[in-house]
C-alpha cells in the first residue's frame, strides 16, 4: 500500500497549502492513505471542529496528534466520536478521552494507526512509550499495515524506538519538531524510519511562528503570544510503499514550497 504521510500542519497557511497541494499528489502519487499530524491545525495551537473538518475536506484521511492535542478542550468531544478519524498519543493516561490507535479499513486492507508521544526533553513523564507499543500491537491482529506517529523531541530516542520496532511494523514517522531531517531509510528488518516529517507551515518563521515574537521570546525571556507567521508555506510529507505490517518497501521525501 501507499500511504502518504503529512508533517505537523500549522494553522491556516498549513490548511490552505493542504487544500492545494492534496490533489496534485493525489493524482502524482496515486496513495492508498493520507496520514497528517494535526496537533497545530488551530490557530497554530490545537484542534477545533472546524479546523479538523477543513483538512478532512481537502482529502486527509486520518489525523494523528501529540503534547498540544489539549490546547483547545472541545478537542474531547471529537476524540469521544468513534467515527471522528482522529487519535490522540495512546501513551497518555489510560482515563484520557480518545484512543491513541485505530484500525482503518481501506478497500481488502487493514491499517493500523498508532500514535505515541516521547518522554525526553518533553513537559511530562508521560507512560512508556515502548510497552505501550508493545501492549498495541499484542492486542490487535490481522493487520495489513502498521504506521506509527512517534511524536517526540530527543532524535537519540526517536531512533531507538526505530530499532525497538523495526520488523515489527511497517513504518515509523517521527513529528513534533517542525523540522524534517534527511535520515529516512528502511531499517535491516524492514521498517521504514525518519526522525522527523517536518511540517506543513510557513518556511520563513519559527517552527511555523512569527519569527520576530519568537525572537523577543528568546531575548527578553518574557512570554509572548506567538502568532501563526503568514508568507510562503513549506511542505514537508514522506510517501511510504508498504509490503505487509511489518516490512516497508520504500520511503521517499516530499517537499515543496508555495506561495498561497
Amino acid at each position: 500500500m501507499k500511504i502518504l504521510f503529512f508533517g505537523d500542519i500549522v494553522g491556516k497557511p498549513g490548511r490552505e497549502a493542504i487544500k492545494i497541494v492534496l490533489p496534485k499528489w493525489r493524482k502524482e502519487y496515486r496513495p492508498d492513505f493520507v496520514v497528517a499530524n494535526g496537533e497545530n491545525i488551530a490557530h497554530g495551537r490545537g484542534i477545533t471542529e472546524k479546523s479538523l473538518k477543513e483538512i478532512l475536506d481537502a482529502g486527509i484521511d486520518f489525523v494523528t496528534s501529540g503534547d498540544h492535542i489539549w490546547d483547545n478542550k472541545k478537542v474531547i468531544s471529537l476524540l469521544e466520536n468513534e467515527e471522528i478519524p482522529l487519535i490522540r498519543p495512546a501513551n497518555y493516561p489510560s482515563i484520557c478521552p480518545g484512543k491513541g490507535w485505530k484500525v482503518v479499513q481501506i478497500r481488502t486492507k487493514k491499517i493500523l494507526v498508532i500514535n505515541l508521544i516521547g518522554r525526553v526533553f518533553m513537559h511530562y513523564n508521560y507512560d512508556d512509550p515502548f510497552r505501550c507499543a508493545d501492549e498495541i500491537l499484542s492486542e490487535v491482529e490481522d493487520i495489513d499495515s502498521v504506521i506509527v506517529d512517534w511524536h517526540a523531541e530527543a532524535t537519540s530516542e526517536k531512533i531507538c524506538l526505530g530499532w525497538y520496532l523495526d520488523g515489527r511494523v511497517s513504518a515509523v514517522l517521527g513529528t513534533h519538531t517542525h523540522i524534517p531531517t534527511a535520515d529516512e531509510r528502511i531499517l535491516p528488518r524492514g521498517t521504514a524510519y525518519i526522525s522527523d516529517v517536518g511540517m506543513v507551515g510557513v518556511k520563513d518563521s519559527s517552527l511555523g511562528m512569527d519569527k520576530e515574537i519568537a525572537l523577543k521570546v528568546f531575548k527578553t525571556q518574557i512570554p509572548y503570544r506567538l502568532e501563526v507567521a503568514q508568507g510562503p508555506v513549506e511542505i514537508n510529507a514522506v510517501l511510504v510503499e508498504t509490503l505487509s505490517k511489518n516490512k516497508a518497501k520504500s520511503i521517499k521525501r516530499l517537499k515543496e514550497v508555495l506561495e498561497l
